[in-house]
Order: structure tokens, then sequence, then C-alpha cells
């Protein structure tokens, strides 16, 4: 029902910035939460950064990234972003964008079930 493409992945030094984007399909996109979460090779799937489709977005993000991260969205785009600044090597793996419908609270992969195809990001020391 719901098509999510990942854009802005790549390669960059620790310390410095990505910005991801990721395009979804068809309408309705407000009542969906969007979230971000990322795979490094032999490792589980984690939540990054969620956001819902409110006027605040109230966003949940995983310890690991705050005050790194931001999580945005443009409702009118059918657009979500994720800043990423300060990046560390243990950020490198392949980052999702994913949705689900409503606006429950939770980072929990298992809760989305639509899914893009990924976008590496690779942060060298």
């Amino acid at each position: 029902q719901v098509q999510l493409v990942e854009s802005g992945g790549g390669s960059v030094q620790a310390g410095g910035s990505l910005r991801l984007s990721c395009a979804a399909s068809g309408s309705g996109y407000s009542r969906y939460s969007m979230g971000w979460f990322r795979q490094a090779p032999g490792k589980e799937r984690e939540g990054v950064a969620r956001i819902d489709g409110s006027s605040n977005g109230n966003p949940i993000y995983a310890e690991s990234v705050k005050g790194r991260f931001t999580i945005s969205r443009d409702n009118a785009k059918n657009t979500l972003y994720l800043q990423m600044n300060s990046l560390k090597p243990e950020d490198t793996a392949m980052f999702y964008c994913a949705a689900r419908l409503g606006w429950m609270p939770t980072l929990r992969s298992l809760d989305y079930y639509y899914w893009g195809q990924g976008t590496q990001v690779t942060v060298s020391s």
C-alpha cells in the first residue's frame, strides 16, 4: 500500500554530517508514524528515530543518537528526513525508512510493516 524510497546515504569521515530522505507514495501520509532504522552487518536491526504526523511529531530517539540526529517530516511533500551530525564509525549501517499506520509511540522495528530498500551510511575514522 505504501512505497518508501530512501536517499542521501554515502561515505563520510567521523564528525561529518549526512541528511537522509525518504519519499513516501500515496495519500494519507500524515496518518502514518515514520521511523528510521539501521542494521549493521551481523547485527540486529535497531530503531534510530521515530516521528508521527502531528504538528510536533512527538519524536523518539535511540539513546545512542540523541543530540546528534534530528528526525523531521514534510507532510505536504510526503517526505521524511534524518539529519545526522557528529557521525561516528559505529553509525555505519544500512539505514531504512519505515512506516506504520497511526501515531503509537514505538521505535520497535517489528511494529513497522512498510519498509524502504535502504541506503548505506559509512563513517570512517
